[in-house]
C-alpha cells in the first residue's frame, strides 16, 4: 500500500520571502495590528499542533513533498536551509523530518512557481495604483490556470516517485487541490480539513462580519490533530 498525509498548510511571513513585508504591510493595515497578531498566534498554535503530530510519527524513509520545492538534494537542502534562516514553522518542521531519515523529494516545477510568484512581485512592486490594479487583474486571470498546472505536476511527480509500501508527507497550501489526480492506489490520510483551512483564510479580510465562524475555524486550526 502506498500512503500519503496530505497537510493542508497556512504559509506564514516567512515562507513568503521577498513578498513578506508587503503581506505584512497590508494585513496590518485592512485587519488592524491587535487582530493581525492574534492571527499570527493562530497559525503558530496551527504549526505547534501539526509539528507534535509528527513527533510521534516514524519519519525514516518517509518521502517529503513539499509546497513549492523545485529541487531536491544539494539545492534542495539550500533552500530548506534559507527557509530555516527566515523562520519558517514548515521548514523548521521539514528539517527536523529530513534529520529523522526522511527523504526530501523534488515536488514542483521550477518555471510554474517562478511564473506565480513573478506576477505576485508584479502586484507588489508596482509603482502606481493603475500599473497595480493592472497587475492584479492579470494575476487574477491566471491565477486559476496556474494552480491547477502545478497541481497535476505535484500529483504526477508523487504519482511516479511514491512506491508501493512507503509513506508519503505532502504539504501544500489549502488553495491547492492535488488529491483529485493522484492515483487510486494511494491511501490519503488528511492531516486537517482542507476546506476548513481555506475557509479560515477567505474569512480572514472579512472577521468582522463573519466573527462566530471565524472564531470556530481558529478553535479547529488549533486543536489536536
Amino acid at each position: 500500500m502506498k500512503t500519503l498525509t496530505y497537510v493542508p498548510v497556512i504559509h506564514t511571513s516567512a515562507d513568503l520571502g521577498s513578498l513578506a513585508r508587503e503581506v505584512t504591510k497590508r494585513g496590518i493595515a485592512a485587519l488592524g495590528e491587535e487582530f493581525w497578531m492574534r492571527h499570527k498566534t493562530t497559525v503558530e498554535c496551527f504549526w505547534d499542533i501539526i509539528s507534535d503530530y509528527f513527533e510521534s510519527q516514524e519519519a525514516s524513509g518517509a518521502k517529503i513533498y513539499q509546497d513549492g520545492m523545485v529541487a531536491e538534494g544539494e539545492i534542495g537542502q539550500k533552500i530548506i536551509e534559507e527557509g530555516l534562516n527566515l523562520g519558517s514553522r514548515n521548514y523548521e518542521l521539514v528539517d527536523s523530518l529530513l534529520k529523522r531519515g526522511a527523504i526530501l523529494v523534488k515536488t514542483e516545477d521550477f518555471n510554474l512557481v517562478k511564473e506565480e510568484r513573478d506576477r505576485l512581485l508584479a502586484i507588489t512592486e508596482a509603482k502606481s495604483i493603475s500599473k497595480k490594479i493592472a497587475a492584479f487583474i492579470k494575476y487574477k486571470l491566471l491565477k486559476n490556470k496556474l494552480l491547477n498546472k502545478r497541481d497535476r505536476f505535484i500529483a504526477d511527480r508523487i504519482n511516479a516517485t511514491l512506491n508501493q509500501g512507503e509513506k508519503g508527507i505532502l504539504f501544500i497550501g489549502a488553495y491547492h487541490n492535488v488529491k483529485d489526480w493522484l492515483s487510486r492506489d494511494i491511501l490519503v490520510v488528511t492531516l486537517k480539513d482542507p476546506e476548513k483551512v481555506k475557509e479560515y483564510q477567505s474569512l480572514l479580510p472579512f472577521y468582522r462580519k463573519n466573527k462566530e465562524r471565524f472564531e470556530e475555524l481558529a478553535k479547529y486550526l488549533t486543536s489536536q490533530a
